[in-house]
């Protein structure tokens, strides 16, 4: 079994980092898996023309686009690593998904869900305790727009979703051994 771990942070020394890191590890014990850093490896999130024709079905999608689908294709899970900004992903992981999770690749104009083969696991670091998520309704909210609105329109089965945040027991030991045992059991979860 594979698993592409994407993480989508500016900082290589990051507490982001860090869990992917050990994510990676415990996934690497028993399958293989690749990690997909968005900043180091320069993806650019800004959704243009290249991606617009392609859309409009006038155009081949772009080269970078089919290249972060055939990782994607390769992969039995996709991991989604990344700090919670504004109650959402930061923008290198919105763009991301904006430019590749394309028509006729993620889903198709009669709004069927193709990517029904892949389970997304989604570990999310916060600032703000679970109180405040509680408090505002923001775990409904990222539960709406990120797993409902975007994997489930896609097709793809939200296996996991981990909220870490800093008022966790442990922090931030804590959220490494969350980070490995996610890893361990990242493909318990099929089915």
């Amino acid at each position: 079994m594979r698993a592409l771990i994407v993480v989508a942070h500016p900082d290589p020394e990051s507490l982001t980092h860090r869990v992917a890191a050990e994510l990676a590890r415990g996934v690497a014990e028993n399958h293989s898996v690749e990690i997909a850093d968005l900043a180091a490896e320069g993806f650019d999130p800004r959704f243009n023309p290249d991606d617009l024709a392609a859309f409009r079905n006038v155009a081949v999608q772009p080269a970078e686009v089919l290249a972060e689908q055939a990782r994607i294709d390769r992969a039995d899970a996709l991991v989604l690593v990344y700090p919670v900004y504004w109650w959402s992903f930061p923008g290198l992981l919105k763009g991301w998904v904006d430019r590749v999770f394309t028509n006729g690749w993620a889903y198709d104009q009669n709004e069927q869900g193709l990517l029904q083969r892949l389970p997304v696991h989604l570990v999310a670091l916060a600032g703000a305790g679970p109180r405040t998520y509680d408090k505002h309704g923001y775990s409904v909210a990222m539960h709406t727009q990120i797993e409902h609105g975007i994997f489930g329109y896609c097709g793809a089965r939200v296996a996991s979703s981990t909220l870490l945040t800093q008022a966790d027991a442990g922090f931030p030991q804590g959220h490494f051994d969350t980070a490995l045992r996610l890893g361990r059991e990242l493909f318990s979860h099929r089915g």
